[in-house]
């Protein structure tokens, strides 16, 4: 029997209340799909039953599979998951679905047409935010403004929890990745553009989740941290 066509990964964080919904959206549309595909939950360092919910629902459908982080750390569930799948294409998925499963399909497309990253983008023209307060939007904005100045100029949303990749192209980013925080994307993105991989924004419909884990403060003065470190990093080859 070959391998998945698809793997799709969630990392999940305190999830416990969520997944169950989610897994089950993805269950479905995945069943409606002509091509082989693997879901991948990455359970890393919650403090709820995260774990145990989504093993149990692993243990009730095949093509499901958890796993556990060795620590804490969006970017370190999301190395772990991008590095054990078997897909020739994947799609990391964040666990509330803000966006809607559904739309795995033109990741999909853009992909198998060749081009070897893709990310989600509530900020490119097309997309659309729904029940978004004003204050995260701006604040978002605000980030976004200084991950483009330092960083990835052109890119209007790096931080978007959905994007996919070719699977050599996720095999080459995946193993260079330093940052296991939040900023990972913003590292993974560098990365590719050093490495010459195309990258290509698609506007999505997203859905605000007043259970976001962000931390607006906090996490901005981590980000312009990490952005700092994935420059000093890229000044001393590492990612050569």
């Amino acid at each position: 029997m070959t391998g998945p066509f698809i793997s799709l990964i969630i990392p999940a964080y305190n999830e416990e209340r969520r997944l169950p919904e989610s897994l089950a959206k993805i269950r479905d549309f995945v069943q409606t799909q002509p091509y082989r595909s693997e879901v991948l939950i990455i359970e890393n360092g919650s403090t709820d039953r995260s774990f145990d919910v989504a093993e149990a629902f692993c243990r009730a459908h095949t093509g499901f599979r958890v796993l556990r982080a060795a620590g804490r750390g969006k970017g370190l569930a999301v190395k772990l998951g991008m590095l054990e799948a078997r897909g020739e294409l994947r799609l990391m998925l964040d666990a509330d679905l803000s966006m809607p499963v559904e739309e795995v399909s033109r990741f999909l497309a853009l992909l198998q047409g060749g081009v070897p990253v893709v990310i989600g983008s509530r900020e490119a023209p097309g997309a659309v935010r729904y029940n978004e307060p004003e204050h995260r939007h701006i604040g978002g904005r605000a980030i976004n403004t200084m991950i483009r100045l330092l960083a990835l100029p052109g890119l209007h949303d790096t931080q978007c929890g959905f994007k996919g990749f070719r699977a050599e192209a996720a095999e080459a980013l995946f193993r260079r990745q330093t940052i296991m925080g939040w900023a990972f994307d913003v590292e993974i993105l560098y990365i590719a553009r050093l490495l010459g991989y195309q990258i290509l924004e698609l506007p999505i419909p997203w859905y605000y989740s007043p259970q976001s884990h962000v931390r607006p403060l906090h996490d901005a003065l981590q980000m312009l941290r990490d952005v700092l470190t994935v420059r000093r990093n890229a000044r001393q080859g590492r990612y050569a």
